[in-house]
């Protein structure tokens, strides 16, 4: 009887032991997963259509990083839908491993929270914000031959009649339409908003006069600000939403520079991972973007379409992102505004 419990002992000792080596080893582990990261293709899911501005974006983004990083290989995984919830969600429920990133905007990270009744993640909760990559503004664009030269006219029309100018929408709760409200609000006039389904019928109306301004982005209207030898420009900007002019429209002021001391409204992306991610991981990601972020080809690149890079630290990015959640959501609230 003495040998069967000596032996029993024995075994519940040898277990214990074992268990004890299992975990004084398991941060090594970590360590080392950590260390060997990555050691197989990361995919990014753009939650949008291929083709489109944020997709361009990161597929810029990653050949950077991989040219001038071999061992990162990456696939681009579009999941368009629910102004980019949808692929966001994806993100929000992958496993925190550093497999698994996504090209989050101000619209899905920012506005949606705010502007939806319901949401399929929770954009201060469910991501560990790895690094700002780029904005891109909006341009306060009119018919060429409108009567105004300058912001400040403009503004000096709606301040004299409420609802008197008619501000095209490429679509209710977007980056162009929350930057209007925003400039309105500072101005203090009050525009009657015409929502499309897209940039496109938007600016058409708007050609047409049956609106009378709009805040654009800049590939969709850089071509109709630009004369050619046989045609007259068809639109004229008035001002940009950064806080820097653009290197694509160098002579047409920020909207700071007009008046609006501080004013900023910008679509940004930003690279985001799953909730838990390990700081080590989201470490090593953050510097191969900011790096790729110093490249002058790829900030080149950006420039051609409006953008700029977004040089911060992961701390930064995180607050950042934070502080824009908190902006547009007010913004939000405060006008009513209502998602179609």
């Amino acid at each position: 009887m003495k040998n069967i419990k000596a032996q029993g002992l024995q075994a519940i000792c040898s277990v214990a032991s074992g268990l004890a080596l299992l975990a004084s080893a398991m941060p090594c582990v970590a360590q080392s997963n950590s260390q060997n990261y990555p050691d197989k293709p990361i995919k990014i899911i753009v939650p949008y259509t291929p083709g489109g501005g944020t997709d361009t974006v990161t597929r810029r983004l990653v050949e950077r990083i991989s040219a001038d990083n071999p061992k990162w290989q990456f696939v681009v995984d579009n999941k368009a839908g629910g102004g980019g919830n949808i692929g966001m969600e994806l993100v929000a429920k992958a496993k925190p491993d550093g497999y698994t990133l996504g090209m989050g905007q101000a619209a899905n990270l920012a506005i949606n929270p705010a502007l939806l009744s319901t949401m399929p993640f929770d954009a201060a909760k469910d991501f560990t914000p790895i690094a700002l990559v780029a904005a891109q503004p909006m341009v306060v664009v009119v018919k060429a031959d409108a009567p105004w030269r300058t912001l400040g006219d403009m503004i000096a029309a709606g301040q004299s009649k409420p609802n008197s100018l008619r501000q095209a929408l490429a679509g209710t709760g977007t980056v162009g339409h929350l930057a209007g409200e925003l400039l309105a609000k500072r101005a203090g006039f009050k525009a009657l908003n015409v929502p499309y389904k897209g940039a496109a019928p938007a600016i058409t109306d708007l050609l047409g006069g049956q609106t009378d301004y709009m805040l654009a982005t800049p590939q969709a209207v850089l071509g109709m600000l630009q004369a050619t030898p046989s045609q007259p420009a068809r639109l004229k900007a008035l001002a940009v939403t950064s806080t820097r002019r653009l290197s694509i429209l160098p002579a047409i002021p920020t909207v700071a520079e007009s008046g609006f001391k501080d004013f900023e409204a910008v679509d940004w992306k930003a690279v985001a991972a799953p909730a838990g991610l390990p700081p080590a991981i989201a470490k090593s990601i953050h510097a191969v973007i900011e790096n790729a972020l110093k490249n002058p080809a790829f900030i080149a690149k950006l420039a051609d379409d409006g953008s700029a890079p977004m040089a911060a630290s992961q701390e930064q990015s995180a607050k950042y992102m934070a502080s824009e959640q908190q902006m547009w959501g007010a913004l939000i609230r405060d006008a009513g505004i209502k998602s179609e």
